[in-house]
């Protein structure tokens, strides 16, 4: 009665108040989904940073509803209205209008390839090499933030010491130190500070002189004897994962055994040196590596609760609500996106490969894993290796792997999860499956998910791979979903 009032009529809200005083309001709710274990918390959503776009041609506004833009201008797109999205300049006049989709792309923020990005290297690394006999007043270097992985840290050396400044993000997805100026791009934040020192208080005059290649091969490479393996985790396709104790560091870690015979030798360090370089919250952070004898050695970093595939197993996995589960594959589809914006293909994503900490944090794991395996070992037509159960058809058939593929294997994760586990096409051989995909089959609905999340998957198993939407597609509607399901007190 209560809910059906209020639903009905919220302008009433005084005298249902009245009527039901005990009802929560959406700011004062507290922010938990009781389950079984007692108190696992699913957060308030947060606003993030809006998508940066540019424009690729020049458009005129044909009424007042659209915007002017010209080539290059930058953009952040408000939201997506058919075939337009509604924009606002970030340079210029700041207006905001129509402009058809097909006119912009996401930008892509290439200050990896400036000199002065140093990427994942902590405060005193970064004052270690500043203050090197190289480097003089004004040399300085950015590098991501030890606190807030999306955000970045300008250190700067002057009077023979080092100087840090917190380079944050606007809700429109502008970088800027002081709020009074704000960029669409890190370089030209640094190119503004370099033309105005007196604005930022210190002179950025050179790059950090340490060659940043001199960095990058800092010894990752550790011996195995600083690892004791403790407890087995779990078993893959590519190897064990374990439990173990990183001993000069007096830390717990996860460690994914392989083969050499099944690691392609020429490319190995140069791709776990790519993986190094990926930072993101939602992806799991590759620590270390052994590659010096049998068995390889990948050190990441630890989850407490598992795969994901595991925990949803559990009791408690088992009596999570929609909401929690919502608010998971938002966090998975949040990571793969970042995967997205830099063309990385994971090729194997599923529940197995999300793993699961404290407060319902999610992190993709083994992005970028596959290309690094010997391709006999990824042939759909050779070997039952290949995860048919996770793969787009034209993956599994013709080895046409690709974000969209991806896109594919999402929509398999959903299923699991909104299943609370459940093998996707139980009972049904590898075979089968592929013959039911190629038939128009497409998995049903299970009990217990709301039908928006199963025409969202319906969406990632399009036939056609350029129909299935993006991954930062698929992040807006979940987060948009959980908003709506958390700040409304909806339960699904």
């Amino acid at each position: 009665m209560e809910a059906c009032c209020r639903g009905c009529m919220p302008c009433c809200s005084v005298l249902w108040n009245c009527i039901w005083p005990g009802y929560p309001h959406p700011n004062n709710r507290p922010a938990d989904i009781p389950t079984i274990s007692g108190d696992i918390r699913a957060p308030a959503p947060k606003q993030k940073p809006t998508q940066l776009y540019a424009a690729l041609f020049d458009f005129e506004a044909r009424s007042d509803s659209e915007l002017t833009v010209k080539e290059g201008d930058k953009l952040s797109v408000i939201e997506k209205r058919g075939d337009y999205v509604f924009a606002k300049k970030l340079t210029g006049s700041m207006k905001s209008g129509l402009v058809p989709a097909t006119y912009v792309a996401v930008l892509q923020d290439e200050f990896a390839n400036h000199k002065w990005y140093y990427g994942n290297i902590n405060r005193v690394k970064a004052e270690e090499l500043l203050l090197a006999s190289q480097n003089k007043d004004g040399s300085f270097l950015v590098r991501i933030s030890e606190s807030h992985s999306d955000e970045y840290t300008v250190s700067a050396r002057k009077d023979g010491q080092v100087t840090h400044f917190r380079i944050l993000r606007s809700s429109i997805g502008a970088y800027f130190v002081s709020e009074k100026v704000s960029f669409s791009t890190l370089g030209e934040l640094i190119r503004y500070y370099q033309n105005n020192p007196k604005t930022l208080g210190v002179t950025l005059d050179e790059p950090c002189a340490q060659p940043r290649e001199l960095f990058d091969m800092e010894p990752w490479e550790h011996p195995r004897e600083e690892f004791k393996l403790q407890r087995k985790l779990g078993e893959g396709h590519f190897g064990e994962v374990w439990e173990a104790l990183w001993i000069n560091q007096k830390r717990k870690v996860a460690i994914k055994t392989l083969k050499q015979e099944d690691t392609k030798q020429d490319e190995f360090v140069k791709e776990v040196q790519a993986l190094r370089n990926l930072h993101h919250p939602k992806l799991i952070q590759l620590l270390a590596l052994c590659s010096r004898g049998e068995p390889v050695y990948i050190v990441t970093e630890l989850m407490t609760k598992g795969s994901l595939k595991s925990y949803l197993s559990t009791p408690e996995g088992q009596t999570l609500t929609s909401a929690h589960l919502i608010y998971m594959g938002s966090q998975v589809s949040e990571g793969m996106a970042y995967l997205e914006d830099r063309h990385i293909v994971h090729r194997d994503l599923a529940a197995r490969n999300v793993l699961v900490g404290e407060d319902l944090v999610c992190k993709v794991a083994d992005f970028g894993l596959a290309r690094i395996i010997r391709s006999s070992v990824y042939t759909a037509s050779r070997t039952t290796k290949i995860p048919v159960r996770w793969t787009a058809p034209e993956a599994a058939l013709h080895q046409r792997f690709s974000v969209k593929s991806d896109v594919w294997s999402f929509g398999v994760l959903l299923y699991e999860m909104m299943s609370r586990g459940k093998m996707p096409y139980d009972g049904k051989s590898n075979k089968e499956v592929l013959e039911l995909l190629t038939s128009g089959f497409r998995l049903p609905c299970p009990s217990k998910c709301p039908p928006n999340i199963h025409r969202i998957m319906m969406n990632c198993w399009n036939h056609d791979p350029s129909l299935r939407p993006s991954f930062h597609a698929l992040h807006t509607q979940l987060d948009g979903i959980y908003a709506r399901i958390y700040f409304k007190t909806v339960e699904v």
